[in-house]
């Protein structure tokens, strides 16, 4: 699973990196150090193809805004009837009627520059940090959709795809974010494309050669610690 991540680069980085051209939506941005699932987070959608009822259009630059962490489907009665998933596993995830429509249409990138999973230490659990071994910006394929409540606001939200880890990560944790390939990012977000399988087979679990890892400090299991402290290796703060 993704419970927490990090996003602690720049806006200018995060623009630079996915080549967004158009305004981002997004209002303000600050470098995150704990993203956690209930709070609102960049994401990214294709241009002019994301546009609803434009589906044969010619895709546009990325566009950069904000959706809730945590699915509130279309078709939920209430925003806090059922449950909110902050994960769907990709090899499930278009099995499901509903699901499957939104991989077709309404699929989204969330930036990171690293994830959280907890390993079992004793009695506790240690939080450790994965990320890319050069430190760079990827991005994890997740879903989105819109809400309309009662009184006409739509609501934005999404979930993270997981798959199975790769070697690293599965000494932690049986489960990681879909990190796709930066070759697959334009084919994630390309809305003309509709086949669920052929979209599906790029969420395979990211090269653990190209990752790495470390302890962090527990106090990142508390939301409320967002600051540099929660990605500092561990043994720097001995």
């Amino acid at each position: 699973m993704c419970g927490r991540y990090t996003i602690t680069i720049s806006l200018e980085e995060l623009l630079f990196r996915f080549m967004v051209e158009t305004p981002p939506e997004i209002g303000s941005y600050a470098p995150r150090y704990n993203v956690a699932p209930g709070q609102w987070i960049p994401a990214l959608i294709g241009g002019n193809a994301a546009a609803e009822g434009h589906q044969d259009s010619q895709p546009g630059p990325y566009r950069l805004g904000q959706l809730r962490w945590g699915l509130v489907p279309s078709w939920s009665q209430e925003e806090n009837s059922g449950p909110k998933p902050m994960n769907l596993r990709a090899e499930t995830v278009g099995q499901k009627p509903g699901f499957r429509k939104m991989l077709e249409r309404k699929r989204c990138i969330v930036p990171a520059d690293g994830f959280f999973e907890w390993k079992a230490a004793g009695k506790r659990k240690q939080p450790v940090r994965f990320m890319l071994k050069d430190g760079a910006l990827f991005g994890m394929a997740a879903i989105y959709d819109t809400w309309l409540m009662a009184d006409g606001t739509k609501l934005h939200t999404c979930a993270i795809l997981t798959t199975e880890p790769n070697e690293l990560v599965a000494e932690v944790h049986n489960r990681m974010p879909v990190i796709l390939r930066p070759e697959d990012e334009a084919v994630w977000l390309d809305r003309r494309i509709t086949d669920v399988e052929a979209l599906l087979s790029i969420c395979k679990p990211y090269l653990s050669q190209k990752m790495t890892s470390y302890e962090v400090d527990p106090l990142v299991g508390n939301v409320k610690h967002d600051g540099p402290e929660c990605v500092e290796p561990l043994q720097a703060l001995w």
